[in-house]
């Protein structure tokens, strides 16, 4: 069973597909029933995803055994968070997902190198991100791959837990 993490842009097949499924999972889980096909639409609709590609950002899918089976994307921070006093430059991490049937296989680790790879190319020093108080698979991910909980650096709707990790 071995993972391969590759750049690809956000829109291929398997990104678009992987990006649903992840639209599918967190609709789900914050509406307490299965998400709707419009609802899983509305996520991909301006999500600003654009982004996650040179200059701004980057996308990364990753495959086990050939399948697509993760992804996530990084995009340069607007207004970086000041964490002990500085704003060093910080990129976002964004879409991080893994299929549940693959989680534990250590895709999420490393899927998380591949992105700090990104974000190095990319100059960022530091890695921040957002998360809902109920995805505590991705919190505790996080948490084992060095990233710690900081205060909140951005207000949007489902931010309820931020985490950074210096590169």
């Amino acid at each position: 069973m071995s993972w391969i993490m590759i750049r690809e842009p956000y829109d291929t097949p398997d990104a678009t597909l992987l990006r649903r499924d992840y639209y599918d999972e967190v609709a789900s889980r914050w509406y307490g029933r299965p998400a709707t096909a419009e609802e899983i639409e509305q996520g991909l609709t301006d999500d600003g995803a654009e982004r996650l590609r040179p200059p701004l950002g980057d996308f990364v899918v990753g495959r086990h055994n050939g399948r697509p089976g993760a992804c996530g994307g990084i995009q340069l921070c607007e207004t970086p968070p000041v964490i002990n006093g500085t704003a060093p430059a910080t990129a976002e991490l964004t879409r991080v997902y893994v299929r549940p049937e693959l989680r534990g296989s250590g895709g999420g680790a490393a899927l998380l190198t591949a992105l700090e790879d990104a974000a190095r190319r990319l100059g960022a020093r530091r890695l921040a991100l957002d998360t809902r108080h109920d995805l505590v698979e991705a919190r505790a991910l996080y948490a084992r791959n060095g990233y710690r909980e900081i205060p909140a650096y951005v207000q949007r709707p489902y931010a309820e837990r931020w985490f950074a990790k210096e590169l």
